[in-house]
């Protein structure tokens, strides 16, 4: 039986669905206003082991991402600008050019990482309607209110608020700033938005719409609640995020959607993953560390040896990332492949062996993929035959998602700058349907002693 962390209860707790075998999975995804990092796709490789974790163990799963596309402003809290709006600027384009550059560069970095696309993919933006809707639930019941500048939560109204995965009020409190242009009519200082109006600094947002309140746009928080309820009830299994969501977005999405249906639990399991560090430090760009799935690649490494990397440390552990803890990962990989295309013989039933056993224990114990992948090299030093142990390796990549089947880029070899510069230029050709002009920039990558290959969305670099 799954066996699962679940931060509401802090504990590990025995997976039981609501209706199964079915299960409800929602996601929290991206704020497209800027490139995904490689911290970002710890994350959802995170998510991606535990879908396939619960499909293994024969769960039929159904996976909501939302794409924030509005109202996420640089503060969680309500405060600064909006990001969408701080990426169009910073980029010199439209809010929406923004938000559907950086929707597909996310999901075509997720896709390198054989990360599966969701079910049902969901952009704010799409569901407007649906928000104001709920915003409207909760003021006719009494837990939101109307100013002159926003359409407020109130969290006194929710006694369980402070109770929700262990805050307390004094340290969610936030200090008075002489800068926040919004939060003069609050009547809890830990109040939050629900739907902003276009006035004040906001009186030029280039994204908005009509609402019972007037022109705005919708609270970050609110989106998320609206459209998970949409696509999986008043009432579902797993929801998935950051560490960082569990002192704001998580608990306020508790409180607006248990208050608008007046069920509870709105979410049976939270499941939290911790960050990935670089270099012992934070990601920031004040750093230059936030490295993209596209960096890698252009260090020369198959974007899987990243995949690989993160299994080797537990979701609610912190990570650090550096190139060399890159480059190992990349070398365990690369012999893996290696090991595994060498094996052949006899076959067998593997339903019962003792190393899958072993595989599904750790699996099935929290996602502990550090002692799955202890098994695997059990098994591939073992004395088993090869046929049986082929056998195995496909069954564990099942959850690993490492393509050991499909072979792979070779990642000791350093592809070089010139060759990684043509890949792009051929992507983006493919993209503007310029085949032609995409199968010269593929001759020119041959010429140079590499072949490229198309594969489940990404593009694999081999030496000829």
């Amino acid at each position: 039986m799954m066996r699962l962390y679940n931060t509401l209860s802090k504990s590990i707790e025995d997976f039981h669905p609501i209706h199964p075998p079915t299960v409800g999975m929602y996601a929290c995804g991206m704020t497209v206003y800027d490139y995904a990092h490689i911290g970002h796709g710890r994350k959802y490789v995170g998510d991606d082991i535990l879908r396939r974790i619960l499909e293994y163990l024969g769960h039929h799963v159904t996976v909501v991402q939302n794409v924030t596309d509005v109202g996420h402003l640089s503060s969680d809290e309500d405060v600064g600008e909006d990001k969408l709006e701080k990426g169009a600027a910073k980029y010199g384009k439209t809010v929406w050019d923004i938000a559907k550059f950086f929707t597909d560069n996310f999901y075509g970095s997720m896709d390198r990482l054989h990360i599966i696309r969701p079910t049902t993919v969901c952009k704010a933006t799409d569901h407007i309607s649906e928000q104001i809707a709920l915003v409207e639930t909760l003021i006719a019941k009494g837990f939101a209110y109307d100013t002159p500048e926003a359409v407020y939560f109130n969290v006194s109204a929710f006694p369980n608020y402070w109770q929700l995965f262990g805050q307390n009020l004094e340290s969610k409190k936030t200090a008075v700033r002489d800068d926040v242009e919004t939060g003069s009519y609050k009547r809890n200082a830990t109040d939050f938005v629900l739907w902003f109006k276009c006035v004040g600094k906001f009186s030029n947002h280039v994204m908005h719409w009509e609402s019972p309140w007037g022109t705005g746009f919708p609270g970050w928080h609110i989106e998320c609640s609206a459209m998970s309820m949409k696509y999986l009830g008043e009432q579902f299994d797993i929801h998935t995020g950051g560490i960082d969501h569990v002192a704001i977005h998580h608990p306020n999405e508790i409180a607006q959607s248990e208050c608008a249906t007046g069920k509870h639990p709105f979410v049976k399991y939270w499941v939290h993953h911790a960050f990935l560090m670089v270099d012992g430090k934070k990601m920031s760009k004040s750093l230059g560390n936030l490295y993209t799935v596209d960096d890698v690649v252009e260090k020369g490494f198959d974007p899987l040896a990243l995949r690989y990397l993160y299994l080797t440390s537990h979701y609610r552990k912190p990570l650090n990332f550096t190139w060399e803890s890159l480059d190992g990962s990349s070398r365990s990989l690369h012999e893996l492949r290696g090991l595994y295309r060498a094996l052949e013989g006899l076959s067998g039933d593997i339903s019962s062996h003792p190393m899958r056993s072993a595989f599904i224990k750790a699996i099935e114990n929290d996602m502990n993929m550090p002692q799955a992948l202890s098994v695997v090299w059990d098994t591939v030093r073992s004395k088993e035959n090869g046929g049986i142990k082929r056998m195995l390796l496909d069954d564990y990549d099942k959850i690993l998602g490492l393509g050991l089947a499909e072979g792979g880029a070779e990642e000791s070899e350093k592809i070089p700058q010139e060759v990684t510069d043509l890949v792009k230029e051929r992507e983006a050709f493919r993209t503007q349907h310029e085949f032609s002009q995409a199968d010269n920039i593929r001759r020119k990558i041959e010429d140079l002693g590499f072949c490229i290959e198309d594969s489940n969305g990404k593009t694999i670099i081999k030496r000829k």
